[in-house]
């Protein structure tokens, strides 16, 4: 925080709107908008400010943060925080924040501008009108009114999107695993697994962040599950539909449109999906709308001026919510509780309806919400990647994902120890972890199985028959793969049983190598973790 006598002093380096200026004056900053500066620039002049609000032109990176001495807190009017270096932030004290939700009516109302504009083919009609023609016969549209759509996410976008198509007399199915039977029905939308959604969905939106879970969700295996003649629209991130199977749909007339916001690679300044009939295409406009650009210039401000002259902590990446007094204690308890709720989040199938966090021993005696909120966050990080410890408890809620917290008295076999358990469609999955000498975090328990393992980097996490030759196969496929394995770890429920293996690596797993490992003897799963 800055001292008690100084007005901060905030840099606002992009060009946003002017209210943002004056909301940092008025709350006791000292604010310079200077934008369009070199790298060179902006180091020259950094060291001097608190404060610096960004959107996407400026780049924070390391030598910009070497420089700024001075700097507290970075500010991004706007989801995507690629501009930033994060990590290196961290580690300069530094705090950095977005404004998550300011562009979710936008982005939410580009996707049906788009659907609309796919259901009455509405760019080719304009441009083939342009050019002399009176095409009135050559153009056959559908009517929304009476479809269902399909909702590949139902978060804070994804909520948005289902309120405006029921207004449009439409019905509305949705697949998402945080998604709960009562948030459905308060929605007025009907909750479905992703098969079901493919086979009656006539227009599918995907309102989901790109993670490993849902790269290619609309896979080319997936896409031919589709209704014939769904129309697909993506406003969320490039990646989540396989951009090579969209187009050999188009042309075949099972897929009836598309339209696409968002690439694989961007700027895409070229596309196999170019020129393909019943494409369309904009350039990342979700949330281009003046009312969107003042809502995340304006949310910035209100943030960094909370953080830099009270204290306030809102939608920070990179920091919990968290007293000077608490901190040092809860420290290490909270990276075991982020490792834990991610791996749970990584291993758990199925949908989610509920989790549990059990504090025991000396975990009791702490204070119970920054644990629930690193859990939280470790988990919604497999399904968002705007989640941190400030907004994971909102988007558990906003989900309608049922949350326990539980302190236990009892002694048990660790002085100390935290247990995540999710309940599932397919039961309850549940882990353990606890702390040992100079607050290293361990995991002590997967699944019922005891094992004894850090959590970190790349590992691998296998279920297989306990059986003689096993972990010599494994390890022969892992070496002959080219991939060093760092740690070993193994655990079983009984002799010749269910067995659990985790393996630490140096690098990312290859898909190939994991669907080697799956057709080894006796494996039953195989998956590739990241901490």
């Amino acid at each position: 925080m800055a001292q008690p006598n100084a007005r901060p002093k905030v840099l606002i380096s992009d060009k946003m709107d002017p209210n943002a200026a004056r909301i940092f004056e008025e709350r006791g900053c000292e604010v310079d908008v200077i934008t369009g500066e070199t790298p060179e620039q902006l180091m020259a002049r950094i060291g001097e400010y608190d404060g610096l609000a960004i959107r996407s032109s400026t780049k924070v990176t390391r030598e910009i943060l070497d420089a700024a001495t001075n700097l507290k807190v970075i500010g991004r009017a706007g989801i995507g925080v690629d501009n930033v270096d994060i990590p290196y932030a961290s580690s300069k004290g530094v705090v950095v924040m977005n404004t998550p939700f300011g562009n979710s009516i936008t982005t939410a109302e580009h996707a049906i501008a788009l659907m609309f504009a796919l259901a009455r083919q509405i760019p080719e009609a304009n441009e083939r009108t342009q050019e002399g023609e009176w095409p009135k016969n050559g153009f056959m549209g559908v009517e929304v009114t009476g479809k269902t759509l399909g909702l590949i996410g139902a978060g804070n976008i994804g909520s948005i999107v289902a309120s405006r198509a029921l207004g449009l007399r439409m019905k509305v199915v949705a697949y998402d695993p945080f998604l709960t039977e009562d948030r459905a029905v308060e929605l007025g939308i009907e909750k479905v697994d992703l098969e079901t959604l493919l086979a009656r969905a006539d227009f599918i939106t995907l309102h989901t962040p790109l993670t490993d879970q849902t790269r290619n969700i609309l896979s080319r295996e997936r896409l031919e599950k589709t209704k014939p003649g769904v129309r697909i629209v993506n406003c969320a991130r490039g990646g989540l539909i396989d951009e090579a199977a969209l187009k050999d749909g188009l042309e075949s007339g099972h897929i009836a449109g598309a339209a696409l916001d968002v690439f694989a690679q961007e700027p895409a300044k070229e596309s196999p999906l170019f020129g393909t009939k019943n494409f369309i295409c904009t350039p990342h406009l979700g949330a281009s709308t003046t009312e969107a650009q003042v809502n995340v210039a304006l949310q910035v401000a209100e943030q960094m001026a909370d953080y830099l002259v009270n204290g306030g902590v809102t939608n920070a990446l990179n920091m919990p919510s968290l007293s000077a007094e608490e901190a040092p204690k809860l420290r290490p308890y909270m990276k075991l509780a982020e490792n834990l709720g991610s791996l749970v989040g990584q291993l758990a199938h199925g949908n989610l309806t509920q989790i549990s966090i059990e504090r025991e021993g000396a975990a009791a005696e702490l204070a119970g919400k920054p644990i629930e909120a690193a859990v939280l966050a470790g988990l919604m990080k497999q399904y968002s990647d705007s989640v941190n410890m400030v907004n994971a408890p909102f988007l558990a809620k906003e989900r309608g994902l049922d949350v326990r917290s539980i302190r236990h008295e009892r002694e048990g076999a660790y002085n100390t120890l935290l247990r995540v358990t999710v309940g599932t469609s397919q039961g309850d999955r549940s882990v353990a972890g606890t702390l040992f000498g100079h607050g290293t975090a361990r995991l002590v328990e997967i699944f019922g199985i005891g094992i004894e393992a850090e959590l970190e980097g790349h590992m691998l996490y296998i279920v297989n028959e306990d059986a003689p030759g096993f972990i010599g196969r494994i390890g022969t496929l892992l070496g002959e793969s080219g991939i060093n394995i760092g740690t070993f770890h193994l655990g079983r429920r009984d002799a010749g049983g269910e067995a659990v293996l985790l393996l630490s690596v140096d690098q990312s797993i290859p898909s190939d190598v994991i669907d080697k490992a799956c057709k080894l003897q006796g494996v039953k799963t195989v998956m590739a973790l990241e901490f």
